[in-house]
């Protein structure tokens, strides 16, 4: 049982979910995440993972990209969107400077309610990291140190060696996407080479970032395969035990999807 902890069902139109879960499904890709982004598709992706239950679970929460766009949820109106029970987490959320579609301090300041909707309530949070690498470490330090141990996972990772190694020592976990196949992507082969096992996940972050040797077709959950198998290699495990190895861990750091 192979778990895609990160994709967007709602970017597929909904005539087509159908499919897309039934081929994840066939490839054996049984759970699946459908990430929040913004504070109206709350109630587009609870809707989602209700219609394919028990496959799919989903998040709540505000991309960075959507940070400037008012009104930024508070604390308690992130608990609220995520008093579900399809809803295993936060997020996504975090720092994005390569686009830079919202105004830094925003992004920052969404990023730490984020984190603290997840102290509050225990739930993981589902954190976004580009070019940002220096801030995102402070900021989980920072709010790690006023407010105590929160569940986190970096997703899609494609971040340097020092936000990786922050992350473990906060107790966070790393999810790798079809970035980790790709020919240029030696050096993050190398980060992912040392990530311990237990903090490891898989994602497609669909329909975007198709595996090797699926590029420049649209991303699927059941592509998730690709990914598990690289990372397998990496490891020196069979694809069946890293498939083992990364759901327990998703379960271990979602329990609501148990």
């Amino acid at each position: 049982m192979i778990t895609d902890s990160h994709c967007h069902l709602d970017h597929f139109r909904p005539e087509e979910q159908p499919e897309v879960v039934a081929r994840a499904i066939a490839a054996g890709v049984t759970r699946m995440v459908t990430i929040g982004t913004r504070q109206p598709q709350a109630a587009t992706v609870k809707a989602i993972a209700e219609r394919f239950a028990p496959h799919v679970f989903c998040t709540v929460g505000v991309h960075p990209h959507q940070a400037g766009e008012p009104p930024m949820p508070t604390v308690e109106e992130l608990l609220a969107l995520a008093d579900h029970p399809r809803v295993i987490g936060l997020g996504e959320s975090g720092l994005d400077y390569f686009y830079d579609k919202s105004p830094r301090p925003l992004q920052q300041e969404g990023f730490r309610r984020h984190i603290r909707a997840a102290q509050r309530s225990g739930l993981p949070l589902c954190i976004h990291a580009r070019d940002a690498d220096e801030d995102i470490i402070a900021i989980l330090r920072e709010e790690h140190e006023a407010g105590g141990a929160f569940p986190f996972l970096l997703h899609c990772f494609s971040s340097g060696a020092a936000l990786a190694a922050a992350a473990l020592e906060l107790g966070g976990y790393i999810s790798f996407s079809g970035i980790l196949t790709f020919p240029k992507s030696e050096a993050l082969r190398q980060i992912a080479r040392g990530v311990p096992e237990d903090r490891l996940l898989v994602e497609t972050d669909s329909p975007y970032l198709a595996p090797v040797p699926l590029r420049g077709k649209r991303c699927e959950p059941a592509f998730t395969v690709h990914t598990l198998a690289v990372l397998a290699g990496l490891k020196g495990r069979g694809v069946q035990e890293m498939a083992e190895i990364t759901t327990a861990n998703f379960l271990r750091l979602y329990p609501r999807a148990a």
